[in-house]
């Protein structure tokens, strides 16, 4: 009889241990879920709220470019008088811009009046025929044809200069040196003074040996002169600019000069600094700017085709009003500091005076005013409330100073 075989099959017994790691980790895992799902949450809330501040942002970005554009291309018609600030004297004065307020000037004395109107200081002089010239906050006022010179910074006199022949043309620096041409009976003198009269150079003048003395513009710090010669060449006139230092640069060089330069058939009436180191000269069909105040590089010469009306220019560049030639009206052209041209604009109409102020350019003729920025958009084509002797632009959006021989008036360009 055979024997039957079977199979039993055994289970391992676990082990405890085991089974306690078990229960451990799926206690765990059920622990951590809750955590997971914190961390989802935090995650989902960062990025709306990341969201949200990005469209916040492009949102301000999107308007304040909206809002600069609506204010760039805005044109304006109208002014309207926000301060009146009335001159009691009625008198025969004239107004230059001076730090922020005018200097109203006239044969009897100086007067420097703050924005609003009122003296600061009053200086009494007696002068026939007072010329001003500013730069910054120095103001020198001389008589021309006369001998007196009074040198001005803001909180007022600063010196006096008696020269020894009639003043013909002067300018200053912002540290109060001032230079000068005088008129002699055959000759014409070139002196630079400090602001208490003291001679710091010197150099005489004749139409045989250096040419007659067209202009002069001195650097900001006073190192340096650049004047303009007129002289002739056979039968052609000629200018010769001659630069001279009075620093270290000028002392070891004859009379200081450490700059000439000749040009043919041309006539340069103005010489200018623009800056501490840019200067340009502005002849009658040509802009030549330079850079330097010792061996003077020149930047760019550029030629002139149409005819130079008038001329403005401060510290951004050049302005010119170009009569058209073939068609009525003018061109408003500016260039910048280096040569560059960056604006060239048609416009009718005739306006006696131009003038460069906060980065707009302004031409004006009476009460009749017309105001550009430097991308070529007429700001403002109008009339103001009286006519105008000087005018600047303030700060604030469209604010200008209004001089004129009534007094001041702050005024706000309105449609």
């Amino acid at each position: 009889m055979k024997k039957k075989f079977g199979f039993h099959i055994v289970k391992e017994k676990k082990d405890p241990t085991e089974e306690i790691a078990d229960d451990i980790i799926d206690e765990l895992q059920d622990s951590q879920n809750p955590m997971r799902e914190m961390e989802l949450k935090i995650k989902a809330h960062r990025y709306r709220f990341f969201r949200r501040v990005v469209i916040v942002a492009v949102s301000v970005v999107v308007v304040t470019a909206g809002v600069g554009l609506f204010l760039k291309y805005q044109t304006y018609e109208n002014v309207a008088v926000t301060a009146t600030y009335e001159n009691e004297e009625a008198d025969n004065s004239n107004y230059r811009e001076y730090a922020g307020g005018g200097l109203k000037y006239s044969r009897d004395g100086i007067v420097y009046l703050d924005k609003k109107g009122q003296e600061i200081w009053n200086q009494p002089c007696q002068m026939k025929n007072p010329i001003v010239e500013v730069c910054k906050g120095t103001a020198a006022v001389g008589d021309q044809s006369g001998t007196s010179i009074l040198v001005f910074q803001k909180d007022g006199l600063k010196g006096e200069i008696k020269t020894t022949s009639p003043i013909q043309k002067l300018v200053v620096s912002e540290q109060g040196i001032v230079g000068v041409v005088l008129k002699g009976e055959s000759t014409q003198q070139i002196i630079c003074y400090d602001a208490k009269g003291n001679i710091l150079v010197e150099q005489n003048t004749s139409l045989a040996n250096t040419g007659y003395p067209l202009d002069i513009a001195i650097s900001n710090n006073g190192e340096a002169l650049l004047v303009s010669y007129l002289s002739t060449k056979g039968s052609e006139a000629m200018t010769k600019v001659v630069c001279y230092n009075f620093g270290e640069a000028g002392e070891e060089k004859k009379d200081h000069e450490v700059f000439e330069k000749e040009y043919e058939n041309e006539v340069v009436p103005t010489v200018a600094f623009l800056d501490e180191k840019t200067s340009v000269l502005i002849g009658n069909d040509m802009l030549v700017f330079y850079s330097g105040l010792e061996d003077l590089q020149q930047v760019k010469k550029i030629k002139i085709k149409k005819e130079i009306k008038s001329v403005s220019y401060d510290k951004s560049g050049v302005a010119l009003v170009l009569k058209n030639s073939g068609k009525s009206g003018y061109e408003l052209r500016i260039y910048n500091t280096k040569g560059k041209q960056i604006l060239s604009k048609d416009f009718e109409g005739e306006y006696g005076n131009i003038k460069m102020t906060g980065n707009q350019v302004v031409l004006y003729d009476g009460n009749k005013c017309m105001i550009f920025d430097r991308s070529g958009v007429c700001k403002f084509e109008g009339k103001m409330e009286t006519n105008i002797i000087e005018i600047f632009r303030m700060t604030g959006l469209n604010k200008y100073m209004v001089i004129s021989a009534e007094g001041l008036q702050e005024v706000h360009l309105v449609k």
